[in-house]
């Protein structure tokens, strides 16, 4: 059996390398674990686009030590107007799987980073400003990063049913093909969304300026989700589900996920 990685002095895990390393750098600068968590999630939005974007959802378990762990629920709800007729009157008696009509719940991933960074500050002796923790995301954003195997071929078989939804060839593809392995891969409309976070606030994603920008987009693209939808949302405190066994207790969310 293989020995599991162990250290002394702080650990951060990530799908990716360069999200983990983000994560790893705002331990090392004594920020707290919930400040390295939302650096790792971050750059995980920058650097592993064919997984992971802002439009996404998050759940987390945040425990102090000693303490019992708490629930953060960030998954957005559906469109107001994301009924039965709004899509018959689409022409579809099905939600279509890609495409605008498909992009009908709020994205939530940001208000749950908010609401844990309101528990480090509130109960961990969190520090480090927003725009610290968004900076790795925002460099690779803007700087670029070598496009992974797993990037590379994910974006190559899913090309036949994305390449004519609105802005997918102009943020992922390169001359209207996979970016090749190792070549540098950069998003700047991402990286100027993220230094906007970083400047006014996680809450702007939902009831501020960059709120409007994306709604606006949204309603462009044809998207049944409003500008009403992103300020409706609120991420959920919720007590996890625990089993006991025999090494101790296990923690898991709750529905929806």
């Amino acid at each position: 059996m293989l020995r599991t990685p162990s250290a002394t002095r702080g650990m951060v895990v990530a799908p990716h390398h360069l999200a983990a390393q983000a994560g790893l750098r705002v331990l090392q600068e004594g920020g707290n674990a919930i400040e390295a968590m939302v650096a790792a999630a971050s750059t995980i939005v920058a650097v592993y686009p064919h997984m992971n974007a802002l439009g996404g959802d998050n759940f987390w378990l945040i425990a102090a030590p000693g303490g019992g762990p708490v629930g953060i629920d960030a998954c957005g709800a559906a469109a107001a107007r994301a009924d039965k007729a709004f899509y018959r009157n689409q022409g579809h008696e099905t939600i279509p799987s890609r495409g605008p009509l498909a992009a009908l719940t709020v994205a939530g991933a940001v208000s749950g980073w908010r609401q844990a960074l309101s528990i480090s500050d509130a109960e961990w002796g969190g520090r480090l400003p927003l725009a610290r923790l968004l900076e790795d995301a925002e460099h690779y954003a803007r700087e670029g990063f070598p496009v992974s195997p797993s990037q590379h071929l994910n974006t190559r078989d899913k090309l036949p049913e994305l390449k004519d939804v609105p802005g997918f060839a102009d943020t992922y593809l390169a001359d209207g093909k996979a970016p090749a392995i190792g070549s540098l891969f950069k998003n700047p409309a991402l990286a100027e969304t993220l230094r906007r976070l970083g400047r006014d606030g996680l809450d702007d994603f939902y009831r501020g300026a960059l709120a409007r920008d994306i709604g606006a987009g949204l309603e462009k693209a044809g998207s049944p989700l409003s500008t009403g939808d992103l300020e409706r949302h609120r991420p959920l405190t919720v007590a996890p589900l625990e089993l006991k066994l025999s090494p101790g207790t296990v923690y898991t969310m709750p529905p929806p996920t």
